[in-house]
């Protein structure tokens, strides 16, 4: 595959090269893509995926800009 390459001016620069389009036009062929719920069999394997992904909302360890380490 051979990426797109722009030249653009920047800010306190003359040029710059910038990376353009990397997607592939079209749809995927497999039609199995994205149905994560029938490749896992019990609720609990199913609850793991779903908190693992979301685990910005769901971690309890993690401080982020949302969470504050000591509560005010």
């Amino acid at each position: 595959m051979e990426y797109k390459v722009e030249k653009k001016s920047a800010p306190g620069r003359d040029e710059v090269e910038v990376l353009g389009e990397t997607f592939e036009e079209g749809k995927p062929e497999d039609i199995e893509l994205g149905k994560w719920r029938y490749k896992l069999d019990t609720r609990e394997e199913k609850l793991k995926y779903l908190e693992n992904g979301e685990r910005y909302w769901y971690g309890k360890e993690w401080y982020g800009s949302e969470k504050r380490k000591n509560p005010a």
